[in-house]
């Protein structure tokens, strides 16, 4: 009867070393990366808009050259 659970135990054991293998560590970013050539957030860039005070297509234009990384 104990035969059972300790099968059990070791299918878990076994799965989980299994799926700690399949997943990848994180890659380093290059340090050449700047701010400027990441891309901002949506929200990040519309707050810079309203600090500027900018309505309309400006807003627009300016939130879309910001997640482009074209303005900070």
């Amino acid at each position: 009867m104990k035969i059972l659970p300790t099968l059990m135990v070791t299918a878990f054991m076994t799965a989980g070393s299994a799926f700690a293998a399949s997943t990848q560590a994180p890659t380093a970013t290059p340090a050449a990366a700047t701010p400027a050539t990441k891309h901002a957030s949506t929200s990040h860039c519309e707050k810079l808009a309203h600090e500027k005070k900018l309505k309309g297509d400006a807003e627009k234009q300016f939130v879309k050259d910001c997640k482009a990384g074209k303005t900070a």
